[in-house]
């Protein structure tokens, strides 16, 4: 386990789900403990691990105490692409050592973010296939436009209306665009809801893990089901 990082473990066994938190700029693993303690109560048998930035801030003069993935000083729509791009490799990597230290598959995999943590959970699963199986992200959008969508990965985008840090209208447009380009993806923005990890939006994250069935559950449902005769089936559907 990365030495920066919080991390919540079963009290018994081996853990059944693993959830990745990732913080926004110039904040720290502590951050993203609202939505670990939400999870840890829901799925007590899963590993849910916060995670510290690799640099420290330098969005304040002289410093902070906080982390980012990538810097924010002179942040422009041009030039955050190839800033993500040149950190993902690390974050990625990050991904899969947890993964391996806690012999957790991809499909039981969630990367959870806020603001540039969101940027980096859902760029990742852009760039690195069989990653993770879903992405929460949380006040965040995508560097670039997808150009496509991950396969077997359910993205969730999560944001608030007032959100004047990171609008909501670039999520919305990425949800418009994965579903256009067939992926699985829910969009949930509320109102009155600022740059914030709100309590409403923990809430939708849960109800989201717990009810929306990826495609690729419902191919493996579809294939497993029985096949009948078309009398029979025609007879079943009245």
């Amino acid at each position: 386990m990365p030495a920066t990082a919080l991390a919540h473990l079963p009290a018994n066994g081996a853990p059944e789900l693993l959830f990745l938190l990732f913080h926004g700029v110039g904040a720290n693993a502590s951050h993203m403990e609202p939505l670990a303690q939400r999870l840890v109560a829901e799925y007590p048998q899963a590993a849910v691990v916060c995670l510290d930035a690799p640099h420290p801030f330098d969005g304040v003069p002289g410093g902070g105490s906080g982390w980012q993935w990538f810097s924010i000083q002179g942040i422009t729509e041009d030039n955050r692409p190839q800033r993500v791009a040149e950190a993902l490799p690390r974050f990625i990597a990050t991904v899969r050592s947890v993964q391996q230290q806690l012999n957790m598959s991809w499909p039981c995999t969630a990367l959870c973010g806020f603001s540039q943590g969101a940027i980096m959970a859902l760029e990742a699963v852009q760039a690195e296939p069989a990653l993770a199986g879903r992405v929460l992200a949380f006040s965040g959008r995508h560097a670039t436009a997808p150009g496509h969508a991950p396969e077997d990965t359910t993205v969730h985008l999560f944001h608030g209306m007032a959100d004047r840090v990171l609008p909501c209208g670039p999520a919305i447009d990425s949800a418009e665009r994965l579903v256009a380009l067939g992926g699985d993806v829910t969009a949930d923005v509320l109102p009155g809801i600022g740059h914030e990890l709100h309590p409403e939006l923990l809430d939708k994250a849960v109800e989201q893990l717990r009810t929306f069935l990826p495609k690729k559950v419902w191919r493996q449902a579809m294939s497993e089901a029985p096949i009948l005769p078309r009398s029979a089936s025609s007879d079943e559907l009245g």
